[in-house]
């Protein structure tokens, strides 16, 4: 039984640090996988710009004989941005903030682009690349596919949309009261920290739990107001009687389920459970008594009883030449060896003194 129980163990502790290691590399994945995508995504709006610039000098240069770009083939999409632009690369969970202090409907500042110093109102919040767009800002032309402006009703090729926008990027603006003149104005929030305590919402909204503050202030800023999902019942729907009405009675007399569901789902036979059945503990149980007795058996042979004395008259010499405090008495005949010898050694060195 302590076999078992020593296997367990050592196949519980290797199963954790297999584990470990492959949340590590799974981590170390995640982070190349990222900036792969951000050096893609930036390499995106690098080459725009630089295209972008190297046409306007070649209009400027060449004036009335510059060409006509929004002509030909590719006319209809000139100036348009790549659908790629409008979904910046997800950041790995172990590096994402931990409080994401933006909900749709907040009023927010743009503090860079040609958009800067703009007020206006957060549409959507993306957790997993911390971007927030905010309507009618940082708008651009994004061609997308023929069959999909279709599918939606459009006629042209591209539609003008919102791009996201990094959190660093925009200040939250909060409606405060002036404390001199006691009236209401708007306060660019520079810092924000998230923290307790932590609110229920109501099944549909997507306010975050926790509370909001401005940094060094300590003043809580309200989330904004969000309407209650209005959920369209369907035919297809399951009704909420059929759901809460109860088909199974808890008993002591009977399992909730057979016993081989309960082995499928417990394994049975795996090396790393600590709870075994009553049946297999006492077969182990016997098992250790039985090696137990072969071993005392082994003993009652004239050959094992032979050994058992020489091991025992070994053990008993060797206690009586240790001392009290368990180390090992000197005999006679090494002692008699010492001293003569640093008796020579004495008389050598008297000898090369004179």
């Amino acid at each position: 039984m302590q076999k078992l129980v020593r296997r367990t163990a050592l196949a519980r502790n290797q199963a954790k640090r297999k584990t470990i290691r492959s949340a590590k590399s799974e981590r170390r994945d995640d982070l190349n996988d990222t900036l792969r995508q951000r050096f893609q995504y930036n390499r995106l709006e690098i080459d725009n710009i630089r295209a972008e610039r190297l046409r306007r000098r070649e209009d400027w240069m060449r004036g009335p004989l510059a060409p006509q770009r929004d002509a030909g083939i590719d006319g209809k999409t000139f100036g348009a941005l790549s659908p790629q632009s409008m979904r910046p690369p997800a950041i790995p969970k172990h590096l994402r903030r931990k409080f994401i202090n933006f909900s749709p409907g907040d009023r927010v500042c743009i503090m860079k682009g040609r958009d800067k110093g703009k007020i206006n109102e957060v549409t959507r919040v993306d957790v997993e690349n911390e971007t927030v767009t905010v309507k009618d800002l940082n708008v651009a032309d994004v061609h997308f596919p023929e069959w999909l402006m279709e599918s939606y009703g459009q006629k042209t090729p591209f539609q003008t949309v919102p791009l996201p926008i990094s959190i660093d990027d925009v200040r939250l603006v909060v409606a405060l009261d002036d404390p001199v003149t006691g009236k209401t104005r708007d306060v660019l929030v520079e810092h924000v920290y998230g923290g307790g305590p932590w609110l229920e919402r109501e099944h549909g909204i997507d306010t975050p739990r926790h509370t909001r503050y401005i940094a060094g202030e300590d003043i809580e800023i309200p989330w904004p107001k969000q309407d209650k999902a209005n959920f369209k019942d369907e035919e297809w729907d399951t009704l909420r009687m059929e759901v809460e009405t109860p088909t199974w009675t808890p008993s002591l007399h009977y399992a909730p389920f057979p016993p081989s569901v309960l082995d499928e789902l417990r394994n049975k036979y795996s090396k790393y459970r600590t709870r075994h059945d009553p049946e297999f503990v006492e077969e182990k149980q016997m098992d250790d008594l039985r090696r137990e007795y072969l071993q005392s058996r082994s003993l009652l042979t004239p050959r094992g009883e032979l050994q058992a004395m020489f091991k025992k008259r070994g053990e008993e010499a060797m206690a009586k030449r240790r001392d009290e405090d368990g180390n090992l008495i000197m005999s006679k005949g090494t002692e008699a060896f010492i001293r003569k010898f640093m008796a020579q050694n004495v008389e050598k060195a008297k000898a090369k003194v004179t």
